[in-house]
């Protein structure tokens, strides 16, 4: 009996040094199995316990099916392409965005008289904080915001001729009616045009803001270059005009002194000022060069002004600009 159990002993040690048959060393066993980090291992772990955090989706998933994802032939390797998101970015490429609707045509100007320019744009900008600014505040205070309004209608409503003729010259047969049916009603319910009544609700005639710079610029005018007025302001050869056409059309001008007009001017500026206190502030305040920043806004207005009314033209609706909005030369910075 002794015998038997030493035999069996040293066949237990035998077998526990070699393995059992079928089943391989603890050495070999290691050596088969592919070394794993410890953030993939627990990322399957995650997995096989429900977490689903897995770094790696197809390998989670083959191992949530119960075999090895390097066996299945049909499945794709990870990667960015198996996200939907990457996929929706994929299909906007090559996409051209210089199409949207909302991007901005970038435009210039030529300024070959820039020391001019600068000069008076230094002159009118310490005109308006040493002069129009405190004159407007003290205006303001003075004058309640109903009648400084019905001041700025009735400025308005005097230039009705000026916006008549140049949307009939645009081929705007719609804006000339609505200029004629506004300055009839305001005439005689706006009591001569202190009150607005064309803009009411059930009225509603929109206003016509164009003059004789967007005439020229649908028939094709340049700029020509930019110019800064004293007083004035920015503006260009054409759009000059616009100060030869007001004094021409002006009714005050045929019933009134010539001198009246040397401080009906002033008068407008200072009213409309103490309107839109604070916007001129904004513009500077928050460029880097105000002259610059001024310079373009304007000729991006004024291409964005003769657009619009080409779009309403029953004639120029359809032609492209015979010349550009800007000069050919690029502004100097």
């Amino acid at each position: 009996m002794k015998v038997n159990l030493s035999i069996l002993v040293l066949v237990i040690f035998f077998f526990a040094a070699e393995g059992f048959p079928g089943c391989p060393a603890p050495d070999a066993a290691r050596a088969q199995t592919p070394e794993m980090s410890d953030g993939q291992a627990m990322g399957d772990r995650q997995w096989a316990m429900g977490d689903g955090k897995t770094q790696d989706p197809v390998r989670a998933e083959a191992s949530f099916a119960g075999e090895d994802a390097s066996d299945r032939k049909d499945v794709k390797p990870s990667g960015r392409s198996q996200d939907p998101f990457q996929d929706e970015y994929k299909d906007d490429e090559g996409q051209d965005y210089d199409d949207e609707p909302f991007s901005d045509e970038r435009v210039t100007i030529a300024d070959p008289i820039e020391p001019f320019n600068r000069v008076m744009h230094r002159f009118n900008d310490r005109l308006y904080f040493w002069l129009l600014k405190p004159v407007a505040e003290g205006y303001k205070e003075a004058v309640p915001e109903p009648a400084r309004i019905s001041v700025k209608n009735f400025y308005y409503h005097l230039l009705f001729p000026i916006r008549f003729v140049n949307c009939v010259l645009q081929a705007d047969l719609t804006g000339a009616g609505s200029e004629a049916g506004r300055f009839a009603i305001n005439t005689v319910w706006g009591i001569g045009g202190l009150l607005d009544p064309s803009s009411n609700q059930g009225i509603e005639l929109p206003k016509q803001n164009t003059d004789f710079g967007q005439t020229l610029g649908m028939y094709g005018v340049g700029h020509g270059f930019y110019i800064v007025w004293p007083f004035l302001g920015p503006s260009s050869p054409r759009d000059s005009v616009d100060i030869a056409g007001e004094n021409v059309l002006d009714p005050l001008s045929y019933f009134t002194p010539w001198y009246t007009s040397l401080g009906r001017r002033p008068f407008k500026m200072i009213n409309n000022a103490s309107l839109s206190l604070g916007d001129y502030e904004a513009v500077i305040e928050a460029a880097i060069d105000p002259y610059i920043a001024i310079r373009n806004g304007y000729i991006q207005y004024r291409m964005k002004e003769v657009q619009a009314r080409r779009d309403r033209s029953l004639f120029f609706r359809n032609r492209k600009n015979a010349a550009p909005e800007a000069a050919d030369s690029p502004p100097a910075d």
